[in-house]
Formats: C-alpha cells, sequence, structure tokens
C-alpha cells in the first residue's frame, strides 16, 4: 500500500490517503480520477524514504525541496535543510530531564510534574 497527501492550490495538506497495491503505481490517477477525487495528489511514506517526512494534515509540500514540512512550531526554530525538520536554535538537554521550549527566552525549560 502506498500513501498520497492531497494538496491545495497553496501546497498545503488537506488529507493523506491510503492508495491499494494493485493502484500503487498510478496513485494520483487513481485517487483523483479512479475515485473522482480531483485534485493534486503527491506520494508520501511512513518510513521518509521519499520527501523527507511523512505528510499530515497541515503540512506543506515544498516543491523546490520535493519535500513536506511540518508547521514552523515557533519563530526562532530554523529549517534544517538535509531533513526538512524544524529545529530550535538551542539543542535540547540530554540530561533526562523533560523539556518544552520557551519561545520568550528562546530556551528549553524543564517540566514540572505536579
Amino acid at each position: 500500500m502506498a500513501h498520497f497527501a492531497q494538496i491545495d492550490e497553496n501546497n498545503i495538506v488537506t488529507q493523506v490517503l491510503v492508495v491499494p497495491d494493485n493502484a500503487e503505481d498510478r496513485g494520483q490517477d487513481y485517487l483523483a480520477n479512479d475515485l473522482a477525487l480531483g485534485g493534486t495528489w503527491v506520494q508520501t511514506s511512513y518510513n521518509n524514504r521519499i520527501r523527507k517526512n511523512y505528510a499530515g494534515v497541515g503540512f506543506t509540500y515544498d516543491t523546490t525541496r520535493d519535500a513536506f514540512i511540518a508547521p514552523k512550531p515557533f519563530d526562532s526554530w530554523l529549517l534544517d535543510e538535509d531533513t526538512c525538520r524544524w529545529q530550535a536554535p538551542v539543542a535540547y538537554p540530554t540530561d533526562g530531564v523533560m523539556y518544552t521550549w520557551n519561545e520568550e527566552t528562546k530556551d528549553w525549560q524543564a517540566t514540572v510534574n505536579e
């Protein structure tokens, strides 16, 4: 089975569907015409073998990079060009404590368990 993402006129993913094995080689045509769903469909992969990341609703399909890119989580984060994933400007601590990003201080903040 193959997975295909439908993208709108702004290259935003609106849905992701599975195509049966017997239609995998013609997924775009199968979804747009055989199932009469119309639109533009781009193949995606759970194991990230194609298009860098598995597509999700709200992701952008970047035609230049041929990659699906998640929405930017914070203004300060930068896109890693190799993985097409957003990276914090400060590395996540590796001390075993759980952290959340604090955009105001641009740093990781330890989470407090209550």
